[in-house]
């Protein structure tokens, strides 16, 4: 944290709440990223940007308003506070909008793991790019590179209030993808790899991740399709956290707030099978979605969002906790253009004790998923529906590719009739196992 930044915002603050404002509290986000593409042996794109954005809060009474701008000079922010005070005035009166109480505050940020000091150019980023395609296309079967990417990137976010608090982090973000196709005409099918870390040294060798892209393509030639049943389903964990996002998109106390979700009566509840536990863990080291503190200052927990089966908690910022009449569970997050809302940060199931070929052993018949398409979830009544595609079970073993299905039931029936497998890895922000689904309906011929 520069004191020039901490000096920044505390003259903002002040000039806001000389202008009229009762409180408030401003965002700087200040981020570099470094992007290249290549397809098909050439370079399709290479992309370097800059941003420098502030985002400024007021209250005026239970009136708030949100005002951003990339422009820092005096005139400018002067021009910022005014439109600011005077949209607080003319906004609806929201009970529930505010700042954090002093005693809510975070007084001991802790130090996180977050920020590696490399620094990627944009030649070593082609270079990456190139091995990743280069041991893609060197895969028997694979015709063509659709889509390599590699990229780097680093942040600042800084944050203060006039309650007192400030705080600042720096992120680092290295990625390498690969998406390819296999086979030729209509016999074409498409697998990609990806991999995304904090620490450049934690990222795996391009080369591996162009083989994997391209053995996954090819493993998915000649797809067949199969007939409507009722079979397990399972979830590759690429896909897996899909379902625990709606989960998370379910508890969040905006949602629980407004009535909109199918889990809003659920808390304290069986609504996962007993061998289900659901972390959010914002300290760990090295997570791509780990924080120190919340969007509105308040410090985070690890927390058992699902403790052996039982929803324990809601995801809440200050207004919907408020709504709730509940305290803020740290879990705030926004950008320099908008108000606080519910997020969560780094989320995994606890893994199993079963490999995946034991949890698949005794299914005579049932769907691998590895990919699944569409919008396909209700957040209102839970209904599940999705085009999916993947492999064929039979007598516990993976057999052929399949495609143009569909995969359908109701999460909170899938909730409670889930069980995991022991391959947890932490990849993603949302890290979850190879998953069972007992009794899915498919639908195919």
């Amino acid at each position: 944290m520069t004191q020039s930044s901490i000096d920044f915002l505390s003259d903002l603050i002040g000039k806001a709440i000389k202008a009229g404002a009762d409180s408030a509290d401003a965002l700087l986000s200040d981020s570099t990223d470094l992007s290249v593409s290549l397809s098909n042996g050439k370079i399709e794109s290479l992309e370097r940007s800059e941003s420098a954005d502030l985002g400024l809060r007021v209250f005026i009474g239970h009136q708030q308003a949100v005002v951003s701008s990339s422009d820092r000079s005096t005139k400018a922010i002067d021009e910022l506070i005014a439109r600011a005070i005077a949209t607080a005035k003319l906004a609806p009166e929201d009970q529930f909008c505010g700042i954090a109480l002093a005693d809510e505050i975070g007084k001991n940020i802790p130090k996180l793991e977050m920020a590696d000091t490399a620094e990627f150019s944009a030649e070593q980023l082609i270079v990456q790019a190139r091995i990743t395609e280069d041991a893609a296309r060197s895969v028997a079967g694979v015709t063509n590179s659709d889509d390599i990417g590699a990229g780097w990137g680093e942040s600042r976010t800084t944050l203060a209030a006039s309650n007192g608090f400030v705080g600042s982090y720096a992120r680092t973000g290295y990625s390498l993808s690969a998406a390819v196709i296999a086979g030729t005409g209509t016999g074409m099918e498409r697998d990609y790899d990806y991999a995304h870390r904090v620490f450049a040294g934690d990222m795996p060798a391009a080369d591996v991740i162009g083989r994997k892209a391209g053995e996954r393509a090819v493993r998915r030639l000649n797809p067949r399709k199969m007939p409507t049943a009722r079979v397990p389903v399972f979830f590759d964990p690429r896909i897996a956290g899909g379902l625990i996002g709606s989960l998370i998109g379910a508890i969040s106390g905006a949602s629980v707030a407004r009535k909109t979700s199918f889990l809003k009566d659920a808390l304290g509840k069986k609504i996962f099978a007993d061998g289900i536990t659901v972390i959010d863990d914002p300290h760990r080291a090295r997570g791509q979605r780990s924080r120190a503190f919340d969007a509105e200052g308040i410090l985070p927990q690890k927390r058992k969002l699902i403790d052996a089966g039982v929803l324990t908690t809601w995801l809440l910022d200050l207004s919907s906790a408020r709504q709730l009449g509940l305290h803020s569970t740290g879990h705030a997050s926004r950008s320099t253009g908008g108000p606080p809302s519910p997020s969560a940060s780094n989320v995994y199931v606890e893994a199993g004790t079963a490999t995946p070929a034991e949890l698949m052993r005794d299914v005579a018949s049932g769907f691998y998923v590895t990919e699944t398409m569409g919008m396909g979830v209700n957040g209102v009544t839970g209904d599940y529906s999705q085009a999916a595609s993947g492999f064929w079970i039979e007598n516990g073993e993976i057999l052929f590719p399949v495609n143009e299905m569909t995969i359908a039931g109701n999460l909170k029936d899938m909730f409670l009739n889930m069980s995991v497998a022991n391959d947890l890895n932490f990849e993603r922000g949302i890290d979850v196992p190879t998953v069972r689904v007992e009794g899915m309906t498919i639908a195919g011929t």
